[in-house]
């Protein structure tokens, strides 16, 4: 080695998690270390939520222009989706987020960067590039990656996964999605939007882990859109032929057919990246599953946190940096955070928008659990009348004091609505609270505190409670 270092903190992984750490701590005056082997911003700024929500905000334009003549606005000639100036705004979005994420911003605030691949060597050193360094604490925040399937004759067809599909110079004519859960769901129907073909085929039925009843909402808009969906289905085989490739897809019938595509996109889930770390020299526990955490996210080795996707923690970038929070107050203020996943949120950005918080309604009844369900229909709100998105719900669950322990939204930003209900489930606040809540009308917000007061409509207006008003009100001021 042609350097040492010896610092407070070395962080592996310049994704999310990394990222705010190494800020976080350098700012309170550690001394930081940062190792990062590709590119600064990991997965989310470069190939995740940042290229697919500026793909997803192109399709939304071409969708609202087509849709305008519901608002009495028509046009003259057709849409005409340029996918060139398409990939040029997902990248002009990529480029414009960037420097929050770069190697001169961070050694700006203090942060030693190297541009290099980072194995440990013992349990307290680690090796990258030329560099060895020394730390008293590390944290490995190396992401995930696209898992892709052994399916026979994959490999021959150029398979696509998230981390390469933004990097297309062309719109694909037809477009063969693999996987139907979040990123299978969010960029089928915006490839659709932008004027492709597309077939998703899925094991089993398109985002099993949400609240049922809200996925069927997010499968009739795909299907509105023109996605062709193969649920209960899986590819056993590509083959290349003359024409063009083919897919052979087998029905839970045993029945066979093919498909022939121009593309194929595989979205069945992630793994994480463990390997190639040195986890055994540093006396670090790991499984394929990820790196083994406790709650305050230290692993077997009490020098060694990890965070992230690399632990096999949901993977989404606001766990990561609510990990890298717990992170800083553990290392940094010795106060004992822990992980509580309780009122992490997930959003799935089909149109509509499929929210959540806490857990569905069928897994609370799968656990032995009887929560109260209320809920507003958007179609019974007024300003999702006069913008034409009258899809969805507003589900909340209760426990028996009536604290929400559990929402789900699905409709026209169902994200963004989502945030006074993370609220509720973290706090545990009750229905009557949230019901009491004023919301500036016309506003989507009121269906969620519409849902809430449902809750106390029967008992408030039942015939007890009008005879019981009735004798109130003859009584003297």
């Amino acid at each position: 080695m042609s350097e040492q270092l010896t610092v407070d903190l070395c962080v592996i992984g310049g994704g999310s998690a990394g990222l705010t750490l190494a800020a976080g701590a350098s700012q309170l005056g550690l001394k930081v270390v940062l190792c990062e082997a590709d590119r600064m911003g990991g997965d989310c700024l470069n190939t995740g939520c940042v290229p697919s929500k500026a793909l997803i905000a192109a399709a939304a334009a071409a969708h609202g222009v087509r849709a305008a003549e519901r608002f009495g606005v028509r046009l003259r000639t057709p849409v005409d989706v340029d996918y060139a100036a398409v990939r040029a705004h997902v990248r002009q979005t990529i480029a414009a987020i960037a420097p929050n994420d770069s190697v001169a911003r961070f050694e700006g605030l203090g942060v030693r960067v190297i541009e290099a691949r980072a194995r440990f060597v013992s349990s307290d050193a680690i090796e990258a590039g030329n560099v060895r360094i020394s730390a008293r604490r590390f944290a490995i925040a190396t992401g995930s990656r696209p898992a892709v399937p052994p399916i026979a004759g994959l490999d021959d067809v150029g398979p696509l996964t998230n981390e390469t599909i933004f990097d297309l110079d062309a719109r694909p004519d037809h477009l063969l999605v693999v996987g139907g859960g979040a990123i299978g769901c969010e960029l089928a129907q915006a490839h659709a939007r932008l004027g492709t073909r597309v077939t998703l085929v899925e094991v089993g039925e398109i985002l099993p882990r949400e609240d049922r009843e809200a996925a069927a909402v997010v499968r009739r808009a795909l299907a509105a859109d023109g996605v062709t969906l193969r649920e209960n289905a899986r590819v056993v085989r590509f083959e290349q032929h003359a024409v063009a490739n083919v897919a052979v897809v087998a029905g839970n019938d045993g029945s066979e057919d093919s498909i022939a595509f121009s593309h194929v996109l595989v979205a069945t889930g992630r793994r994480p990246n463990v390997e190639d770390l040195g986890l055994d020299a540093a006396g670090v526990d790991w499984t394929p599953r990820g790196i083994t955490v406790d709650r305050r996210l230290f692993t077997s080795n009490p020098r060694v946190l990890a965070l992230g996707d690399v632990t096999g923690a949901p993977q989404f970038t606001h766990v990561a940096g609510w990990h890298a929070g717990i992170a800083i107050r553990n290392l940094c203020f010795r106060i004992p955070a822990k992980a509580d996943a309780r009122a992490v949120p997930r959003v799935t950005f089909t149109a509509p928008e499929l929210a959540q918080v806490g857990p569905t309604e069928d897994e609370l009844r799968a656990g032995g659990k009887a929560p109260r369900a209320v809920r507003w229909a958007f179609a019974d709100n007024d300003r999702a009348h006069a913008t034409g998105e009258t899809q969805g719900f507003v589900k909340l669950l209760a426990d028996r004091g009536g604290r929400v322990i559990a929402a789900t939204l699905v409709g026209a930003h169902a994200g963004e609505l989502l945030a006074p209900w993370i609220s509720a489930v973290a706090r545990g606040a009750k229905l009557s609270e949230m019901a009491g809540l004023t919301m500036p009308y016309p506003t989507l917000s009121e269906a969620g505190k519409r849902a809430a007061g449902s809750a106390f409509a029967p008992r408030l207006f039942s015939p007890r409670t009008r005879r019981i008003v009735r004798f109130l009100f003859r009584l003297p001021f």
